[in-house]
């Protein structure tokens, strides 16, 4: 009789596609599914982008309301009540950077011992300086100030302390536990990615930029994915370039407010809202230069494969440095102005893409191998 596999419940906002989310797919993709299996705890009711794969791979999912202030003591009885009707679950590993503090309580008081705090982000003090600036999204900002000061509630109640990178780590953990953090790596299935210039024209053309040099862009429409810069940004290249065509992939709630910017600058014809889309990997391999510039971040997995496809990045100083596992990132200071960034863009902006498999899996990125090691941790964590 085989042993049945165990269950780790995976905690998430909504399995749509993010960072975070496309992440742990990566993951559950890989992974012998005859020794770990994946659930997820999920606070949008929505039905999310990764629903039915997640299902297809035998993955159960349990849905409930967003965490609220309005609603928080009707939640937190919604979250003893799952943890009662689900004693199978002896490990949670929770993405809700400093909200999992929330769900890593509740687990800890329904008796589970394996409590995971996973965090994918580091909270910029320059960030939050915007809420005294013009077109900043308050309640963005108010948020992110709100986990800028509860971030040392998760250390509490988690068992193991992971993180995406360094700063992300040290950024929710604490410098001084430091030696506790567990790195795992934001690993990609390198071999999707790779560089060909055939399927490269094809896709332009497919796209309608044929002969055109493509600025990309992939990422939520929120504050601190910083589009209203991206877009000054672009804008000052356009002035010097009108060949060029940004490609926004992502969606968000800021999304109608940059449509609008882009329609008072009058270069709609140039930039391409492309939405949330499935075919990310196709879609690099039009792109000639990813453009970056976020508030904060931990270690973005999108600039992952970015790499992967042979793509120069021009990223802020606000990213984490681990993000530049290649030589193909410059870091630029969102101190800088538009126009210096426009420049240094278009100094990157002629160079020669290569294969760049063989640095991926030398920098430890491919997912093979990273599940490998996180697959083993479950197992022995779970004896």
């Amino acid at each position: 009789m085989m042993n049945k596999p165990t269950r780790i419940l995976q905690v998430l906002t909504i399995m749509n596609r993010g960072g975070a989310e496309n992440m742990i797919m990566n993951y559950y993709r890989s992974i012998d599914k005859s020794k770990i299996q994946f659930d997820f705890l999920l606070h949008r009711k929505d039905e999310g982008a990764f629903d039915d794969e997640i299902l297809s791979l035998g993955g159960k999912l349990f849905k409930m309301d967003p965490i609220s202030v309005k609603s928080y003591s009707n939640y937190k009885k919604q979250l003893k009540s799952f943890f009662t009707d689900h004693p199978e679950y002896h490990i949670v590993h929770s993405h809700l950077d400093t909200l999992s503090f929330i769900v890593l309580k509740a687990a800890k008081e329904a008796g589970v011992n394996i409590r995971i705090g996973h965090n994918h982000l580091a909270i910029e003090p320059f960030g939050l300086k915007k809420i005294f600036k013009k077109q900043t999204d308050l309640k963005e900002v108010l948020k992110d100030l709100f986990k800028f000061s509860i971030r040392s509630k998760v250390g509490k109640y988690a068992t193991h302390y992971f993180a995406c990178g360094e700063k992300a780590g040290v950024w929710l953990y604490g410098e001084e536990n430091k030696d506790r953090i567990k790195i795992i790596n934001n690993a990609i299935n390198t071999k999707t990615f790779i560089y060909n210039e055939t399927k490269a024209v094809k896709i332009k053309k497919d796209l309608g930029i044929s002969n055109k040099k493509v600025i990309g862009h992939v990422g939520r429409f929120n504050e601190q994915k910083n589009h209203i810069f991206l877009i000054k940004i672009f804008y000052e290249m356009w002035l010097q370039n009108k060949n060029l065509v940004l490609v926004l992939i992502g969606d968000g709630n800021l999304k109608p407010k940059i449509e609008e910017q882009v329609k008072k600058l009058n270069i709609k014809d140039n930039v391409k809202f492309l939405g949330l889309r499935n075919d990310v990997p196709d879609l690099l391999q039009a792109i000639d230069i990813i453009l970056f510039p976020s508030l904060y971040e931990g270690l973005p997995v999108s600039l992952v494969e970015a790499q992967a496809a042979g793509l120069k990045v021009i990223t802020s100083t606000t990213v984490d440095k681990e993000t530049a596992i290649t030589k193909l990132v410059t870091f630029c200071d969102l101190k800088e102005s538009e126009t210096y960034w426009a420049n240094l863009v278009l100094k990157h902006l002629e160079y020669e893409r290569k294969n760049m498999f063989k640095a991926i899996l030398d920098a430890q990125y491919d997912i093979e191998e990273n599940t490998n090691k996180l697959q083993q941790f479950y197992i022995e964590t779970a004896m």
